[in-house]
């Protein structure tokens, strides 16, 4: 991360507040090593005001900055204690309504990249409510597929852990955000709750959005079923166009996975709601919500905490216009970029 506390004057900076069972590094960085212990910690991340939706322009490694065009870090701290962290998240979810979204990475993600990118989706999507970032131990490189995949299954408990933290400081709707990689991590660790009985704790969220979902179906279903109410609403962004579930399909030799679901009678059991979002994949379409200009300007500010995103509601008003299946309790919109381009011009 580039630090420049100045460029708070210039740009829009989103508090970002994080739990990671990342290590550091002899830099004194966060690193792709695992650790047991979760750690907790706060960035200001300035989002510049020369940028197109979805675009994140990353600073030089050496020479000047241009706090107008690229994100900067404003400020860093790290919290000695979980009750200090939790302090800090009452008092800001005290200004929010009691409202938090937790964001979680995914597969090939440095600590920094799930950070900036996680402010540049809260900004562009115009989330309100304290944002948090669930940073888990990717080795962020391409053949990392393997580690990250273990990664994940050994960070089930931080971000547990980390749920129990925003719930104790006060949270009133917890909503939780996943991509690729990171929605497996997530679904195992509501399963792993509602194993445990935890049901106070399920009650919070209010909502799950699963982007790119890199979860075998079948596996999907057998979280899924284990968790007696699924949170509503439940959205899945998926595209039959995703080039890197395709790899990860090659690569485990399953080749269903929940982000290239074209069959939604395979879960039509369960109610959940899938975004079609292949009209608006451009290179990998790997993570179409948070790079698409015009996919972002569709949805404008439908993600909200507050927004009822249920089927009965956009086939109704036509929020989100586009074809839609519905098949048993699932619903499948696949969404229109012609529609999105005549909004766009009649603004």
């Amino acid at each position: 991360m580039t630090y420049a506390p100045e460029a708070a004057e210039i740009g829009s900076v989103r508090q970002i507040f994080v739990g990671t069972t990342r290590g550091i590094d002899e830099k004194g960085n966060y690193s792709g090593t695992r650790v047991e212990a979760v750690s907790f910690a706060r960035f200001g991340v300035s989002i510049p005001p020369m940028r197109q939706p979805g675009q994140i322009n990353w600073p030089p490694r050496s020479g000047k900055t241009d706090p107008n065009t690229q994100f900067l870090t404003t400020s860093a701290g790290r919290y000695q204690s979980s009750d200090d962290f939790r302090a800090a998240v009452a008092k800001d979810l005290r200004s929010n309504g009691g409202e938090a979204v937790i964001f979680v990475h995914g597969f090939n993600n440095t600590f920094s990249e799930g950070v900036y990118r996680i402010a540049q989706m809260s900004h562009d999507l115009e989330l309100p409510g304290t944002t948090l970032h669930y940073s888990w131990p990717s080795a962020a490189q391409p053949l990392g597929y393997v580690y990250d995949r273990d990664s994940a299954l050994f960070a089930r408990d931080g971000l547990e852990r980390l749920l129990v933290e925003v719930e104790k400081a006060g949270a009133k709707r917890i909503v939780l955000v996943a991509h690729s990689m990171g929605s497996a991590l997530l679904m195992e660790s509501l399963r792993q709750i509602a194993i445990r009985n935890e049901s106070d704790l399920l009650d919070r969220i209010g909502g799950v959005i699963l982007i790119s979902p890199d979860i075998d179906v079948d596996v999907f279903r057998a979280q899924a079923l284990a968790i007696p109410k699924l949170p509503e609403p439940f959205i899945v962004f998926s595209s039959e166009r995703d080039r890197i579930l395709r790899l990860s399909a090659t690569l485990t030799g399953q080749w269903d996975r929940l982000g290239t679901l074209n069959d939604i009678s395979r879960v039509g059991d369960l109610p959940i709601t899938f975004l079609d979002t292949a009209a608006f994949s451009s290179g990998s379409g790997h993570f179409n919500l948070g790079d698409s200009p015009a996919l972002l300007r569709l949805l404008d500010g439908i993600l909200a905490v507050d927004a009822s995103l249920d089927a009965d509601r956009i086939s109704r008003t036509g929020l989100l216009p586009g074809a839609v299946l519905t098949v048993q309790s699932a619903t499948q919109i696949i969404l229109s970029p012609v529609v999105a381009i005549g909004n766009e011009l009649q603004r």
